[in-house]
């Protein structure tokens, strides 16, 4: 248990009933199920079972942030997401190419503070138990915390679900994509798959609108991948990557990107084109404010 989630335990007094509140509240808006099996009204209304419960997890999550974001413990980090919005706007096109599902999860799972490097999501899992929240909801809580955003190679579909092969580490997945995007051989997804959960489905689902990444190519990705990589301390070819896309190099890494990057989207869809780190290649490097 890191330290910000210690201090939330201390005080869980002033902040744990008004938590329960708001789930009660929240289950009569939008359904969040107490295990990951009670997915009934979800299903019925066309969501796919896996899909259903990582919305869940989402607004679990999105509760226990209004709950405790106002709290001192998390000074620095609200200062860090609200600065991010403001500049980043992120709506979704034409607003802003970040969409709404790719900022919160960032904010929620990968955005890390205080000295033990904790995220909403490690603080939410650590006083899981407190929080009357079932193991089945908390696994669930853990498999979103621990997935990131990955770049994959199209490599056909099956029916709805379709094949990736993940740039630089070969591994290849199955998923679906809750935009209902199905794309085409040869593309490359920028996208947050998040894995399978026991007994309820055996494929991965895209929870964000897929960033398709144009113009440069396998090539090209898989080079600035192995460049990038190359300054981060963690070992390992699979772990470096993971931090990478994951963390980035600074805080900002992938919001920045995506914001330089846009060239265009549809409702399922969102296009960029260009490489990270090479400037001329991004339609909108010129309006890159941020400092690392």
């Amino acid at each position: 248990m890191g330290c910000i989630s210690k201090k939330l335990t201390t005080n869980f007094k002033t902040w744990g009933s008004q938590f329960r509140k708001d789930m009660a509240k929240a289950r009569k808006s939008f359904y969040i199920p107490k295990t990951v099996h009670d997915l009934q009204p979800l299903v019925e209304n066309g969501y796919d079972p896996l899909h259903a419960v990582y919305i869940a997890v989402q607004n679990t999550t999105s509760v226990f942030a209004e709950c405790v974001s106002v709290l001192p413990e998390l000074k620095a980090y609200c200062k860090v997401v609200t600065a991010a919005e403001d500049e980043y706007m992120p709506d979704g096109p034409p607003m802003s190419p970040l969409t709404r599902s790719f900022f919160t999860t960032w904010a929620f799972f990968d955005l890390r503070f205080g000295s033990d490097h904790e995220t909403l999501g490690t603080c939410l899992l650590d006083l899981a138990d407190q929080l009357g929240i079932d193991p089945s909801m908390a696994e669930a809580i853990r498999q979103f915390q621990q997935s990131r955003m990955g770049i994959y190679e199209h490599c056909g579909t099956v029916g709805k679900q379709i094949q990736f092969e993940e740039l630089v580490t070969g591994r290849k997945l199955v998923g679906i994509c809750s935009s209902g995007y199905t794309g085409n051989p040869g593309e490359l997804w920028c996208v947050r798959l998040c894995p399978p959960l026991a007994d309820l489905a055996d494929y991965h689902v895209a929870v964000t609108t897929p960033y398709i990444l144009t113009t440069a190519t396998k090539t090209d990705w898989a080079a600035y991948l192995n460049r990038a990589m190359l300054n981060l301390e963690v070992q390992g070819e699979g772990q470096r990557l993971y931090e990478l896309l994951k963390y980035g190099s600074w805080t900002h890494h992938w919001n920045e990107f995506v914001f330089l990057a846009f060239h265009h989207a549809q409702y399922d869809a969102i296009f960029l084109t260009g490489i990270p780190d090479v400037k001329g290649s991004l339609p909108h490097a010129s309006k890159g404010r941020r400092k690392k």
